[in-house]
């Protein structure tokens, strides 16, 4: 390897450390929303794949499909899109607190995520398709604007764990457990 490929690397090796390093964990609401992670994979259970449309990537060996399976760590960003295959299961962290469950053949989309800490004008709005989701709602749905898009109709989360079904006819079943301080 010449010095100038050698230097080159090592440049492009500390710059997208840096730049990983700077996506960690919050995105608030002063910073650029397609650009930090909102949240990370933590669990996974056969295969699962999470499309980032929204993200520029430098990638050098993709895999033939154009796509990889998710693996726990993996960051989570407003506007990616998770689906899980038939033996798929998911959990995901958010920034906020929420979590998701996320059964096997889901779809689920990010579509907005603002939040700060020690701010009271903080919303997200995910998009369920299909499949089965649970979720624990995070400090969003108790400061802020927290909903939850479905074919029949969008909820407004208030601090409650939901389990919502998306059947294969589009119909829609809703359970709520409720959330013990």
């Amino acid at each position: 390897m010449s010095a100038r490929t050698s230097s080159l690397f090592g440049i492009l090796f500390f710059g997208v450390n840096a730049l990983l390093a700077n996506l960690a964990w919050g995105q608030g609401s002063s910073a650029a929303p397609d650009t930090n992670a909102i949240g990370k994979v933590l669990t996974v259970v056969g295969m699962v794949q999470i499309e980032h449309p929204a993200a520029i990537a430098v990638q050098v060996n993709l895999p033939a499909n154009g796509a990889g399976q998710t693996k726990v760590g993996d960051l989570v960003y407003r506007g990616d899109v998770i689906q899980t295959g038939p033996d798929g299961k998911l959990g995901v962290g958010f920034a906020d607190g929420s979590s998701f469950s996320v059964s096997g053949n889901a779809r689920m989309e990010v579509n907005e995520f603002v939040y700060d800490p020690s701010g009271h004008s903080n919303s997200s709005l995910m998009s369920l398709t299909k499949g089965t989701f649970t979720f624990i709602a995070g400090n969003i749905a108790h400061t802020g604007d927290m909903k939850v898009d479905t074919p029949v109709g969008t909820m407004g989360i208030r601090g409650t764990a939901p389990r919502v079904e998306i059947f294969n006819d589009g119909s829609v079943k809703f359970s709520t457990l409720i959330e013990e301080k």
